[in-house]
């Protein structure tokens, strides 16, 4: 009966493939609605099972058995006849939206916290460098914040790549919990070793939160939804550093230096393990069918199912001058980005005559706020020119469009700031700074999209690691090197480096506005292959 079985499928494999049809029953259809199947679906489909039954023995000549693909052809025929179309944009059951849910918020959460314990040292470096006992200046800051983004990029990169051998809501949660420990053990420090060496530890271990929330949500998201899911997955920077400010200044100053760091890192152990509770890795961990079809072309016996890890991270990442361009336009973000979140404290303190680093870091807090709203802005408009085209047109080009836009807003905002008098009131301060967070976060956020979609599902790690990497390198040249430019030549050379920036972004990002994404080349590549037979 087995046998017998095997031979109707493979009957009906051939059946589908003859009648030109094969791709519509070979793709899963992921669309949920509450309108039941059509009766013609239902028809056709079991047509088709009799036209398989009849034509199995000529279809499995010797009594093989067919492959694990062809197995499986079947029930992708049935969810395929039981939702005929493409829906313009996916739709779920309640019962999966609200799982789907419980995960984004999992890794909104989550990462944020990470943001938390990642930004515990900007706001408490100001009451450290005021400790006489500590005797720091604003030059051995400057080295803590150097050494970090250096041993975070390195790790974003390396667990980008070898993660994908792991569950990322396992390495995410037990991520944070690490990081968390190690702001409590800074907290316990007095030597400028000792800050060092915890700091560049805390950034090694960052490394793991960014790739394993890429990897969640391109498994639990479709690309047509996904830039305004991931522009909402991306409030999480600006939850958190909106947090950071009001816990470690807060704490900081209220209790002394040391709790700027334990309360951020008391607080990501508990995130941690909500996390671990609440995030899966994929929608089928649970159940459910994939949110996007996958290949389902039978693969011969001797071939492997997938790459090797540095396999994909070659011919995927290294390989593909693109992901290099989106690199180095992260690379010069991120020396905005970190010059912004690092030295504007110091700045309003030195330049605007603000009295204290309490009330410098309420003003930076709208840095945060502005990037929560043009993160959200900036997937909106994404996603909105990629369904306004038509389908024509290249994806990931739409999106690099809307970052150039945003970066040109970051220098003229740069400018406002740095051209308003001190004497202005705090209000107007906080929103000029409110609207460069508007325009900073949306190429941060953007580019990582960007460089998520260029490659396959199974090199997304690999990409977002790499980007993150580079982008990082970047972030350490806003520490050490900022700083001597303002001690040497001055907050102008500062604003006019930041300004310099982004005009070498805009540059690099132009000749990429046409730019498809690998869903759109792998359809073109299939369209091809059916014309040619």
């Amino acid at each position: 009966m087995l046998k017998s079985q095997a031979q109707s499928r493979s009957g009906l494999r051939q059946y589908c493939c003859c009648s030109g049809v094969s791709a519509a029953l070979t793709v899963p259809s992921f669309r949920r609605t509450n309108q039941p199947a059509s009766l013609s679906g239902s028809i056709l489909l079991r047509g088709m099972r009799l036209r398989a039954s009849s034509t199995a023995a000529a279809a499995s000549p010797g009594g093989d058995e067919p492959s694990k693909d062809q197995a499986a052809a079947p029930a992708q025929a049935e969810a395929a006849a039981a939702t005929p179309g493409v829906a313009e944009s996916p739709s779920y059951s309640p019962d999966f939206i609200r799982r789907r849910l419980l995960v984004f918020v999992g890794i909104v959460i989550g990462y944020s916290s990470y943001y938390l314990t990642r930004n515990s040292l900007t706001y408490t470096a100001p009451v450290m460098v005021a400790d006489p006992v500590l005797h720091m200046d604003i030059t051995q800051i400057g080295a803590m914040t150097s050494i970090f983004p250096i041993a975070y990029g390195m790790s974003k990169f390396v667990s980008g790549v070898l993660g994908a051998k792991f569950s990322p809501s396992v390495l995410l949660a037990g991520g944070l919990m690490a990081t968390a420990v190690v702001n409590i053990a800074f907290g316990f420090g007095t030597s400028l070793a000792w800050f060092c060496f915890f700091w560049a530890l805390n950034g090694t271990l960052q490394g793991v939160g960014g790739p394993c929330c890429a990897r969640i949500l391109t498994t639990w998201f479709a690309s047509k939804e996904r830039g305004t899911y991931w522009g909402m997955w991306n409030i999480a920077h600006n939850l958190g550093g909106f947090a950071a400010p009001l816990v470690a200044g807060g704490f900081a100053k209220a209790m002394g230096w040391k709790w700027g760091m334990w309360a951020p890192g008391i607080i990501g152990i508990v995130v941690g393990i909500f996390v671990l509770l609440a995030c899966r890795d994929k929608p089928e961990d649970l159940g459910y069918p994939p949110v996007e079809p996958t290949d389902s072309k039978p693969k011969k016996k001797d071939e492997k199912p997938k790459a090797d890890i540095w396999g994909s991270l070659l011919n995927s990442v290294l390989k593909n001058p693109f992901i290099w361009g989106m690199a180095l336009t992260y690379f010069f973000i991120y020396v905005v980005r970190q010059g912004v979140t690092s030295w504007f404290v110091f700045y309003l303190i030195k330049e605007k005559g603000i009295e204290d680093a309490a009330q410098a870091a309420v003003r930076v807090s709208g840095l945060e706020l502005g990037g929560l709203v043009g993160s959200l802005i900036a997937g909106r408009l994404s996603d909105g020119l990629i369904r306004n085209s038509g389908g024509k047109g290249g994806n990931v080009g739409k999106r690099v469009t809307v970052v150039m836009w945003y970066t040109v807003g970051i220098a003229l905002a740069l400018l406002a700031f740095q051209a308003l008098p001190a004497s202005i009131p705090a209000a107007v301060q906080w929103f000029n700074v409110f609207m460069i967070g508007f325009f900073l976060y949306g190429p941060q956020m953007l580019i990582g999209l960007c460089g998520a979609e260029l490659v396959g599902p199974d090199s997304v790690g690999a990409s977002e690691g790499f980007l993150g990497w580079i982008a990082y390198l970047g972030a350490a040249n806003a520490g050490i090197p900022l700083s001597i430019i303002v001690k040497e030549y001055g907050w102008n050379a500062y604003f006019s480096t930041l300004i310099g920036a982004c005009a070498v972004a805009l540059l690099l990002l132009s000749p990429m506005t046409k730019l498809r994404s690998f869903v759109q080349r792998e359809t073109a590549r299939k369209e091809r292959l059916a014309k040619e037979q």
